[in-house]
């Protein structure tokens, strides 16, 4: 029976290569500060005069940035029930989402309900039971990647927002470093579980066609990749890997694409501080109002 690809894209060596870039990337930290930063006040605003808070997350990996919101939701309405529905594709990565709920006291007191599928199999059997439960705040954190009708995807979930209620969508940079490398390199990198890269600016595109309303906020981020220009260094590699979606970076590709590859990277995609090689990684929270 042939995998789909969507569906475990992020378990096994996949998910262990995913980990590997958050430990380097700063990823995560940049996001929290975001978050941090803008969801406290769009909480009070959600959740005026609501006896209960209803939230989703469509492809939530390990759960980390779930629980950052959830635990700052759970600040902002501390007497308020909260639930919690969670779409993930990958087995792996569900499980370390609930291992870190069975750690964290206060995710303990959230029912959460787990949909182990891709977000267009959750979309397929919400509409099939047409029993709709409907969401205060949705996010998609770098997930729209993944999905094959974006247009679809986000009239879907927009439509599952309650009145006043917020869909957050977190997705690359238009322009950033990840913007530059798969568009210039679309038909040798986007073979895989991503067929067609998105940045903010397609999502934006997208909002607009619909006639949404949204606002966008900055999240800067760059990470180190200096080791990436060394083909002994092993950090270098799992970086390279994990950035092309390859298994082995260097055994993917002729050495005259290899070479094409690491000068964009270093000339259009970084900068250089202090001898050391910054990879542009900033990214755009998008939140589309009901």
């Amino acid at each position: 029976m042939a995998v789909d690809p969507k569906t475990t894209c992020y378990d096994g060596s996949c998910s262990q290569s995913f980990q590997f870039y958050l430990q380097h990337s700063g990823e995560h930290e940049a996001i929290f500060k975001c978050l941090h930063d803008l969801l406290p006040g769009e909480f009070r605003r959600i959740g005026l005069n609501r006896s209960s808070l209803d939230v989703l997350g469509v492809g939530s990996g390990g759960g980390e940035v779930d629980a950052h919101i959830l635990t700052v939701l759970q600040s902002t309405f501390p007497s308020v029930p909260i639930t919690t529905d969670v779409v993930e594709g990958s087995a792996d990565l569900t499980d370390s989402f609930k291992a870190l709920v069975a750690k964290s006291p206060n995710l303990q007191k959230i029912p959460f309900t787990w949909h182990l599928m891709t977000s267009e199999n959750y979309e397929k059997q919400v509409k099939a039971k047409g029993d709709i439960k409907k969401f205060d705040f949705i996010q998609m954190v770098q997930m729209i990647y993944y999905v094959d009708d974006l247009a679809g995807t986000m009239a879907f979930y927009h439509s599952l927002l309650k009145t006043s209620g917020r869909l957050m969508i977190m997705v690359e940079a238009a322009g950033s470093g990840w913007d530059v490398l798969w568009k210039t390199y679309r038909k040798e990198l986007a073979v895989g579980a991503i067929t067609e890269y998105r940045s903010s600016a397609e999502v934006i595109e997208c909002l607009k066609s619909q006639g949404l309303k949204y606002e966008e906020h900055a999240v800067p981020n760059a990470f180190d990749i200096t080791e990436c220009f060394d083909p002994s260094s092993e950090t270098g590699q799992r970086l390279l890997d994990f950035m092309t979606a390859k298994d082995s970076f260097w055994r993917s590709f002729t050495p005259e694409v290899i070479a094409e590859i690491l000068d964009l990277l270093r000339n259009k995609c970084s900068t250089e501080k202090d001898g050391r090689v910054l990879f542009n990684s900033d990214l755009r929270c998008i939140l589309v109002h009901a």
